[in-house]
């Protein structure tokens, strides 16, 4: 019959990787089954009783201890396996499989010495537990240091403030639960070897990171820097901090020429405002949402992919589009591409768009395509992240089918009949909250033979304003207004019987904004919606993203990592304060 034998080392701390270690050995000693090496968290001693490794009657012991525990076939394997715990953790902690030449000699007790000793190195990177990895990253913070922060368990509420902190001073917080990164060629945590080039790469996924940095590898391309921004980066609360300064540095920095953005499905809030910085840039940038639908296939400078893969492979095919020696100076907020024919109107937060659509599944395209361009989002139409919209008044961004079945009882199809759709277009461009009215226009056999006509006298109406008679546009979209903007797409051909080019012209005279594809219609919404980015307090240094040096404060493993690299790294033999003790801790943190 088995036994079962432990000890307690109170205020014992080491990282979890050498725990790892010390575990796995003991379990492969002669007469062990198993062994359990944790500190004393709820969670560990958890999983220590699922394993069958808790100790019975074990009390006194707090997420500070460390707490060593055997399963063996006598009391005597036990001890024998106890006994030996000391010589196993010295073993182990100096055979974690790397080696190089990092400045291991110095080895600081606390942050603070590190920081003292290593001027140079503007770079820390955390991996201590998560009850301390907030205060050991503010310390890096407030000493002037951009923060890779692995350590994952650190409240929201932290990442919001130490990322506001952060970037008020300049300085960027990769993290918490950030697993990969790559600047100035280095890798920290867990990260491939890649060659130099000039794809960044933006990513909230570690892995995701990874897959991608590796297959524009594979492909013969190379990366400038690969930002992590830790998972919860793209959440409503966070607001996408890190991802905004991310998409800043790369917009400037020369090296880069194509941009990659990787995200977990955004809070729609937050993504508006990330692609809006991604447009800002100037640069090709590809997008992968992973989870979702593409919105659309490419909207100005963005180029949306299905996966990780096609990301990669875009990213690679867009940079044998770009001249290798040029640089183009990112857009302010607002402003036109350089080689657009003519200025767009200044993107804003005002007002919103309503779309009335007559066929369903253009509406729907529309949709799903703005769902992430625009918030918040209403329709009819049932789409995942969307909300029900009300079909009596529109409220905020609002897409309707006007020939679903609500709208259709007693009354023909408007593709037959436009009267609903004209007093529905009267309706917003009445409401002072409307920006722009979006319209599908179809043709063909069976359709209403005018239907441009039947609708040009109310769209005059919407752009021209109330009271207007010598307002009305030159051409569509190009001249000061007194009321909303119309912008139709046209769906037929030139055979068809309502005579396309009649048609398109009846509505620029009425001054409509006229496409072709839905595409064109989505790209003049983001125009005017997406592209209102707020100026960052302070912009990130170039040079801190080029050649780097770092302070590892938490796992050893990542010190031997960057020596492997031949990167000028520091350990601090990082200890949790007052040995664990919460009410000690506050009274220190009060003395400053």
């Amino acid at each position: 019959m088995s036994t079962i034998a432990h000890e307690i080392r109170r205020g014992a701390y080491a990282d979890s990787i050498v725990l790892m270690q010390l575990q796995s050995s003991l379990a492969q000693l002669e007469g062990v089954d198993d062994a359990g090496v944790v500190m004393a968290t709820e969670v560990n001693l958890e999983l220590l009783a699922a394993s069958r490794l808790l100790p019975e009657a074990l009390s006194g012991v707090g997420p500070d201890d460390l707490l060593i525990v055997v399963r063996a076939e006598s009391d005597d394997a036990a001890a024998a396996a106890l006994a030996e715990i000391d010589r196993l953790m010295s073993r182990d902690a100096g055979s974690l499989g790397f080696s190089g030449s990092g400045t291991a000699a110095f080895r600081p007790k606390s942050l603070r010495t590190a920081l003292d000793g290593s001027p140079q190195a503007r770079w820390v990177l955390v991996s201590v537990p998560g009850r301390y990895a907030a205060q050991v990253a503010r310390e890096a913070i407030r000493a002037d240091r951009h923060v890779f922060l692995y350590s994952d368990n650190v409240t929201i509420d932290q990442e919001v403030e130490l990322k506001r902190e952060a970037r008020e001073r300049g300085l960027l917080v990769m993290g918490p639960d950030c697993g990969t990164a790559t600047i100035g060629g280095v890798g920290l945590g867990f990260a491939n070897r890649v060659q130099p080039g000039a794809i960044g790469i933006v990513a909230a996924s570690g892995t995701g990171l990874q897959s991608v940095a590796s297959r524009i590898d594979a492909l013969g391309a190379g990366i400038s820097q690969a930002i992590g921004t830790g998972g919860r980066d793209l959440s409503q609360a966070v607001a996408g901090a890190t991802t905004l300064q991310a998409l800043d540095l790369l917009a400037y920095d020369p090296a880069t020429r194509v941009i990659v953005l990787i995200s977990k499905p955004p809070a729609p809030e937050v993504a508006a405002g990330v692609l809006a910085a991604a447009r800002a840039t100037r640069k090709p940038v590809v997008v992968s949402l992973s989870g979702t639908a593409p919105p659309l296939e490419k909207l100005s400078n963005l180029w949306f992919a299905q996966s990780l893969e096609g990301a990669a492979d875009r990213a690679v095919e867009l940079l044998g589009l770009q001249p290798t020696a040029s640089h183009v100076s990112p857009a302010q907020p607002g402003d036109a591409p350089k080689d657009s024919p003519k200025a767009s109107p200044r993107a804003s937060n005002t007002g919103f768009v309503r779309g009335l659509f007559s066929g369903g599944t253009v509406a729907l395209e529309v949709t799903q395509a703005l769902r992430f361009l625009v918030a918040p989002l209403a329709s009819n139409l049932g789409v995942d992240g969307v909300a029900d919209a009300s079909i009596e008044a529109s409220i905020g961004h609002t897409i309707l089918d006007l020939g679903a079945d609500e709208f259709t009882v007693g009354r023909p199809h408007p593709m037959i009949d436009s009267d609903l759709r004209q007093r529905r277009i009267s309706q917003e461009a009445s409401d002072p909250s409307t920006r722009v009215i979006l319209l599908d226009l179809v043709l063909g056999d069976g359709a209403h033979p005018n239907p441009a006509g039947e609708l040009a006298q109310v769209i005059r109406a919407a752009v021209e304003g109330p009271g207007a008679g010598s307002g009305a546009r030159s051409d569509a979209g190009s001249c000061e207004r007194s009321g909303v903007e119309v912008a139709v797409v046209v769906i037929g051909t030139d055979k068809d019987p309502q005579n396309l080019d009649g048609q398109v012209e009846q509505l620029q005279q009425a001054g409509a904004a006229v496409f072709r594809t839905i595409g064109g219609l989505v790209e003049f919404v983001a125009d005017r919606f997406v592209g209102a980015v707020s100026p960052l307090p302070s912009r990130l240094e170039l040079e801190d993203f080029d050649s780097i040096s770092c302070i590892n404060v938490g796992l050893e493993h990542f010190h031997d990592s960057l020596a492997a690299q031949e990167v000028g790294v520091v350990h601090v033999e990082w200890r949790p304060p007052a040995g664990g003790n919460e009410r000690l801790q506050a009274i220190l943190a009060k003395m400053g």
